[in-house]
């Protein structure tokens, strides 16, 4: 709650005690979106320091600061040597308004996500924008100020905290935390009322842990770590180095255990699918056992029959009926099914494969998520995450270095094209002779290479599933099997002339597969 609008307005108050006779004696950059005013009365400095960058700008109130020789820039000229007469904020809205007593006006907006600082050397004249880019910003002095809801209003509402957006998410959290959401309206008006009499008049301010994060809290929500007094620039001063020297940890930490819950959340739903599927398969009747029954009355199969009903020994001799084909002899129906069912076999079995694979994945992710809360800083949850191949640097790399979809499966490289013309750069710079090269057979998709590692041959169950991922990137996306070519660069060639992505393929091996991405959480 440090960027509140109740907290500022606590805030305000304190800063015009502070810096009455204050004048402004540097204005200065050091860091991008970083703006330092010093103040003086001549015998003590004050100093604010605005980072206002992104979706979380801070505002802090460091007790000294020293000034870099180098990459510092001055800025706002025009308000140097100006005196401050009184802080205040702007009604309803994240704007801290510091104002000077010739008229002038520093508004330090601190709400994302294009927080700002606007001078106005006088009431009337021209805003001077710290950030350029938001020009829509040079009229704030004159926005016209968000109204507060009236008594009347409050009480025909039938949820009156929405009336209040300045609220902000810990206030709506204690709200929660009081019945708030199955509270009766009479009821939730009361609560809205102490609430906001709590932020008015805080009995202290609080340090907490709230979600993962370090906030300064003006109640008492999530895990309490200080208890401050109620003294808003002490409070900020406290709070700030904490915050900064948990920020980067804490957002890492984030980022960790989303990515960790997003893929235990894809191969609990992948392995669930899977399962389906294989039940499916277990409870229909096989394409073997219909194969077995027409070889079995081909006596009682008249010519050009469009079904046949026979007694099903597979299912204690129950009537069953048979579609056939007029145009074909059953005996050819019969052979078309054993073919249907070798490869329903090779189904069951990559499904019973990938409901183990996904399955394991998942244990594995909530297993590391449960390794989290002992990473107690930012250097360990570094070596941890690498440690276990989690850091999305080392894969932003890879994949920004390579203008192509790239994956890694059992320590080799595999680069999927995008497109036809991606196709051909694909396998004509970018493929080895003996690197692995990949492709549906017989439709358009994409060309897949695997990277060689010297003297290491590709393992079957890595050959399979970048087979699967071949077929998942062609025309044959959504069939139940795809046959996909299999070959060393060397043998494929682009004919003079040819098409861009069309290549003939001299010497192949054609593996059978079920499309899928097993990488779909990388993709």
């Amino acid at each position: 709650m440090h960027n509140n609008y109740f907290f500022l307005r606590l805030l305000a108050p304190a800063l015009t005690q502070h810096l009455g006779g204050y004048r402004v004696v540097a204005c200065f950059s050091q860091e991008k979106d970083e703006l330092v005013i010093g103040l003086t009365n001549g015998a003590a400095e004050f100093w604010l320091k605005a980072h206002l960058a992104g979706t979380q700008p801070l505002l802090s109130l460091p007790e000294s600061f020293h000034r870099a020789r180098q990459n510092s820039v001055d800025l706002l000229p025009d308000m140097l040597g100006r005196a401050v007469a009184e802080v205040s904020t702007v009604p309803n809205d994240r704007v801290l308004r510091i104002g000077f007593a010739d008229g002038a006006v520093l508004l330090l907006k601190l709400f994302g996500p294009r927080p700002n600082a606007v001078f106005y050397p006088a009431p009337e004249a021209p805003g001077q924008l710290f950030q350029q880019r938001v020009t829509e910003d040079a009229g704030l002095l004159h926005r016209q100020p968000n109204t507060t809801p009236t008594d009347e209003e409050i009480s025909a509402h039938p949820d009156p905290a929405r009336l209040f957006p300045t609220l902000g998410e810990v206030p709506r959290l204690w709200l929660r935390a009081q019945g708030y959401d199955t509270a009766p309206q009479p009821r939730r008006k009361e609560l809205v009322h102490e609430v906001l009499q709590r932020l008015s008049a805080p009995d202290a301010f609080y340090i907490i842990q709230l979600e993962g994060r370090t906030r300064l809290s003006l109640l008492p929500v999530g895990a309490v770590e200080q208890t401050l007094a109620p003294e808003p620039v002490v409070a900020l001063r406290a709070f700030v180095p904490l915050l900064l020297g948990r920020g980067a940890y804490e957002a890492e930490l984030r980022q960790l255990r989303q990515q960790l819950e997003k893929r235990a959340d894809e191969a609990t739903t992948s392995a669930a699918l899977a399962r389906r599927r294989l039940h499916a398969l277990e409870h229909e009747a096989s394409y073997r056992q219909t194969a077995d029954l027409i070889m079995a009355n081909l006596h009682q199969i008249p010519a050009g029959a469009e079904q046949v009903e026979v007694l099903d020994f597979y299912q204690h001799d129950q009537p069953r009926t048979i579609k056939l084909k007029p145009s074909e002899t059953p005996q050819r129906t019969a052979q078309n099914l054993y073919r249907k069912a070798k490869n329903q076999q090779i189904e069951t079995q990559q499904l019973q494969e990938r409901v183990e694979k996904r399955e394991t994945e998942a244990l594995w992710c909530l297993e590391r998520l449960e390794e989290l809360p002992g990473l107690a800083d930012l250097r360990t949850l570094r070596q941890w995450r690498k440690q276990h191949s989690l850091d999305p640097a080392a894969q932003t790399k890879t994949a920004n270095e390579l203008p192509f979809k790239v994956f890694e499966d059992g320590g080799f490289t595999i680069l999927v094209g995008r497109n036809a013309q991606n196709n051909d750069l694909l396998t004509q710079r970018y493929a080895h002779k003996d690197d692995l090269w990949l492709h549906a057979k017989d439709v358009s998709g994409s060309h897949v290479v695997i990277k060689q590692r010297p003297g290491q041959t590709v393992p079957e169950p890595v050959l399979e599933r970048v087979a699967q991922l071949a077929a998942w990137y062609s025309r044959r996306k959504n069939d139940s099997l795809c046959p996909v070519t299999v070959t060393p660069k060397k043998f494929v060639r682009k004919p003079k002339g040819a098409a861009a992505g069309q290549v003939i393929v001299e010497r192949e091996k054609v593996v059978l597969v079920v499309p899928a991405n097993p990488y779909e959480r990388h993709a």
